[in-house]
């Protein structure tokens, strides 16, 4: 069982259209906050981004985010969350919210939600790091991109026990719950 103090999560600086992936990153927010578990995410204050962190603050929880300074004219600051750190860069900003936090979970979201995820995975598959990395799989969202993995393990450009390093769930609870019961293993890429 693994304790968590600081979970980062990757979601979209857009609200989206889905009533189920907003109540999901309301409820998520709620959870982490109740559990005191500190929300690690992009700084944003717009989007589903704003909305966990007014969620995580509203609930009493603690919020750090991490925003690139010349996302400030685009991408709107959060200045109600307890730490904002600006940083120099996009790949900054991924460096710093890896070093701050426990476990990764992304939300629905678009490029930027995938390019995080994406790149804490081949963290973890070369064997950067072993921290717990899932998906909240809201009404099946998530399902394409692991049909996609299922795909590339068919064809043998990808390990099908590197599958593992992801986890998936469809709520919030049983997300934290399959983070908190992951037990990292070693896939490493280059053995065979």
């Amino acid at each position: 069982m693994i304790d968590f103090k600081r979970i980062c999560v990757f979601c979209a600086s857009s609200p989206g259209n889905d009533p189920e992936v907003t109540d999901a990153t309301v409820e998520l927010g709620r959870l982490m906050a109740e559990s005191g578990i500190e929300l690690v995410y992009g700084g944003g204050s717009v989007g589903l981004m704003g909305l966990i962190a007014d969620t995580v603050i509203e609930a009493g929880g603690t919020v750090t985010g991490v925003i690139p300074k010349g996302l400030f004219s685009k991408e709107i600051a959060h200045r109600g969350i307890t730490k904002l750190e600006e940083v120099s860069s996009m790949h900054e900003r991924k460096a710093r919210m890896y070093e701050l936090s426990d476990a990764f979970v992304a939300l629905p979201g678009g490029f930027g939600t995938l390019d995080e995820l994406a790149e804490v995975l081949t963290w973890s598959q070369i064997g950067i790091h072993d921290k717990p990395i899932g998906v909240l799989d809201v009404g099946g969202f998530w399902q394409p991109l692991l049909t996609l993995f299922d795909d590339a393990a068919e064809r043998q450009l990808l390990k099908r026990s590197n599958h593992s390093l992801l986890v998936s769930a469809p709520t919030p609870t049983s997300i934290l719950d399959a983070l908190s019961e992951y037990s990292p293993t070693r896939h490493a890429k280059w053995i065979s």
